[in-house]
């Protein structure tokens, strides 16, 4: 397999985009799928669930230093820094917010890049502000798949639209597009 692990990064219109791509997985996903999703951070239950009840593959919010394994989605805790570590683990962290956001998008990309280098796909979907534009270059830097959800598709433009002028990316796509993408992994 060429690539070890998956990240999307998504606020503002990214929930229902999420959901559909979780729908499409096959239950034998061959990646770890990590999810750094803007919400509410004192809201501490119903965001998994509601996933779940979508999804092919199990969701669940992951605990300091989980390990990654195939197959599973890890969505970043509310109000949570979500890293990943090169021994394969998920750290947590409640730092200072940066671009706002606890978790950062940013955060879990940069150093989901730094662990899975060119063997990592990365995908930005709707969102209201640049969150995620940098962790988004740092993919294409090291060598990893870039994917960056259609701006006119994009319910708000602002997340997609700052990733596409920060770096070249390899994919515009559809919703349609990256879940048929995914689906040929």
């Amino acid at each position: 397999m060429k690539y070890r692990a998956l990240i999307i990064g998504g606020s503002a219109g990214s929930f229902q985009i999420v959901t559909r791509i979780l729908n499409s997985l096959n239950p034998t996903f061959p990646l770890p799928v990590m999810l750094c999703l803007h919400r509410l951070k004192h809201v501490r239950s119903g965001f998994v669930e509601a996933l779940s009840l979508k999804s092919n593959i199990p969701v669940l919010e992951p605990c300091d230093k989980e390990q990654l394994k195939p197959g599973k989605a890890y969505l970043a805790p509310a109000n949570y820094h979500m890293f990943v570590e090169l021994a394969n683990r998920i750290a947590l962290s409640t730092d200072e917010p940066v671009n706002h956001s606890r978790p950062s998008i940013d955060l879990s990309f940069i150093t989901a890049s730094n662990a899975y280098r060119d063997k990592l796909i990365g995908i930005i979907l709707s969102g209201a502000n640049r969150d995620g534009a940098f962790g988004l270059k740092k993919v294409a830097d090291n060598g990893g798949v870039t994917i960056v959800q259609d701006p006119t598709e994009s319910e708000v433009k602002t997340m997609p639209e700052s990733a596409l002028q920060l770096t070249k990316v390899d994919y515009v796509y559809s919703t349609d597009q990256i879940i048929r993408f995914l689906q040929k992994l």
